[in-house]
Formats: structure tokens, C-alpha cells, sequence
């Protein structure tokens, strides 16, 4: 069964896929997920950190102030324990959308 959260959860896998390699800022989450996507996939910053407080506070990710090497404050977000769990179910469920998805459409690849 699919569950709603499946369906809303794109950009919550998309994060938290990105972020199971390293821990990195919002922008670069942003950039990672653009680039890995080749452009399919696009966050802006106004997008991206609602999403990113909203997992912090369930707390699948953990967000610290760090400083970069130019001297200037970013929050830099990691995965927590809760999140590397949370990554293979999304994934699955995901996984079940596409399917699903290809038998109603009869699209070949999604």
C-alpha cells in the first residue's frame, strides 16, 4: 500500500539521499540534488528550508552553525540515526509510487 506520505515525501527522500554522504549547507543541498538530477529536480532556498527545519524537528537531520573557510556562519545539516533509518522505508515506498505508477500509465521508465 502507498501511503500519502510516499507522494509527499520526494523531497524528503531527495534530502536526506543527499545527505546520506555527507553532511552539507542548504545551498549545497540544493546544488547536489540539482546537479544529481541533471536539473529534473530543483529546490529553491525559500522551498528547501522549511523542508530541512520540519525534518530537524523530527529529528531525522541535525542542523549545527559551522564556520566555512571564508569565515562566514552556515548551517550545516547531518543525518541523525532517526534519518539514516528513515532513508531505505521512503525509498521502498517510493519505489512502490514508481511501479505503481508505470502499470496505470504504461510508461516504461518514469
Amino acid at each position: 500500500m502507498i501511503t500519502s506520505s510516499a507522494k509527499r515525501g520526494t523531497a524528503e527522500l531527495a534530502i536526506l539521499s543527499v545527505l546520506e554522504r555527507a553532511p552539507l549547507h542548504g545551498y549545497e543541498i540544493a546544488r547536489r540534488i540539482e546537479q544529481q538530477t541533471q536539473g529534473d529536480l530543483h529546490f529553491t532556498l525559500a522551498s528547501l528550508y522549511p523542508l530541512l527545519y520540519r525534518m530537524e524537528q523530527r529529528g531525522w537531520i541535525r542542523g549545527t552553525w559551522e564556520l566555512s573557510d571564508s569565515g562566514r556562519r552556515r548551517r550545516v545539516y547531518r543525518l541523525t540515526p532517526l534519518g539514516k533509518k528513515k532513508v531505505s522505508p521512503l525509498r521502498r515506498e517510493w519505489n512502490e509510487l514508481v511501479r505503481a505508477l508505470r502499470r496505470l500509465t504504461k510508461v516504461a521508465h518514469a
